[in-house]
């Protein structure tokens, strides 16, 4: 499997931010394995892993377990990624969520939504709901806390004198600095809740910015495309065949064939390109079936039966024992706290 990635700037803002609350900034970049010219262009590439070792150490060495919702709610998306410049040169906020979805890859590289958008807006009832629909464990909120912090910080600058959000849900207990959410997001938040979603104001459904360049706005597009085209390039074949695989995972057995043509190669090449990454196909979705199963149970949605069926095992029974081999423990087990 590749390795996952995200925009430098990111860790370069949090970076900065740290320093200036004390923490060593040679410190942390030994901690995280990144150098200066690393993080040296906004939009180049860093491990996902090292942003997140940043994180840790950040939080270590300043003792504050919030930093990084501070920093994103001080902090302004287009100063750390193109996908910034894009959000607030679009036409609306129904348009915007259109583009953060279209180009949420170029912040961090991380695809486990089956081809569905990560965010969705839902009209229900009378109310407006942003739904995050990243799926990760309890103990991994850190994503989703700054996610909202994030839609947050970037209305309350631009529209200061509109109410933007509402209130809060979110499937995670109360973090550390739960005490200090009521100042942070001023909005009444709901920690074990069944999703992740911001409930905002209506009116933002028919508001429409004001117009934009929209030179400006294709040149920022056009940049986004090209990266994500190079980062298709740079994927592994590894990388390719799992994102083939994973809306199709419910099937079961897949064809190797069906794949190699939907990647346009003929079964022979497809087989000596993941030969020459050191597997197999057969490795590749079971890895795959492997990873998705411990993320659908740390998140605790799904009955291992819905597990089972997600990831194309005809049988519970069948699920289990291939669990057991994967980590050592049943299903059950694991979703319970044993993983």
């Amino acid at each position: 499997m590749s390795t996952p990635t995200m925009a430098a700037g990111f860790a370069a803002a949090l970076l900065d931010f740290a320093v200036l609350r004390g923490a060593d900034r040679a410190g942390l970049l030994a901690a995280c394995g990144l150098t200066e010219g690393a993080l040296a262009e906004q939009d180049g590439r860093i491990p996902l892993a090292a942003y997140q070792a940043l994180i840790g150490a950040a939080i270590a060495a300043t003792g504050d377990s919030a930093l990084l919702l501070r920093h994103t709610l001080e902090s302004r998306l287009e100063t750390m990624s193109i996908v910034g410049q894009i959000v607030h040169s679009s036409g609306s906020m129904v348009h915007s969520m259109a583009q953060l979805n279209r180009y949420a890859r170029l912040m961090a590289d991380v695809d486990t939504l089956n081809g569905r958008d990560r965010f969705e807006v839902l009209d229900r009832a009378g109310e407006v709901w942003i739904v995050d629909h990243l799926p990760v464990p309890d103990s991994q909120y850190i994503g989703i806390e700054a996610s909202f912090a994030r839609f947050i910080s970037e209305f309350r600058r631009s529209f200061p004198e509109r109410v933007f959000a509402i209130e809060m849900e979110v499937t995670y207990p109360p973090p550390p600095h739960a005490a200090e959410y009521p100042e942070l997001f001023r909005i009444p938040v709901r920690f074990g809740a069944a999703r992740n979603a911001l409930r905002i104001d209506r009116s933002w459904l028919d508001t429409e910015f004001e117009p934009g360049n929209a030179y400006v706005f294709g040149i920022f597009t056009r940049h986004a495309d090209a990266l994500l085209e190079e980062m298709e390039r740079a994927a592994s074949v590894r990388a390719r065949v799992e994102g083939r695989i994973l809306p199709r995972l419910h099937e079961g057995t897949l064809s190797m064939d069906a794949i190699a043509r939907d990647l346009g190669m003929s079964r022979q090449t497809l087989y000596r390109r993941l030969q020459d990454e050191g597997v197999t196909f057969a490795q590749v979705h079971d890895d795959l079936r492997s990873r998705m199963a411990r993320d659908y149970l740390s998140a605790r949605k799904v009955t291992v039966g819905e597990a089972a069926y997600l990831l194309g095992f005809s049988e519970a029974s069948s699920f289990v024992r291939a669990f057991r081999r994967w980590t050592g423990m049943s299903p059950g087990e694991f979703r319970d706290g044993g993983g």
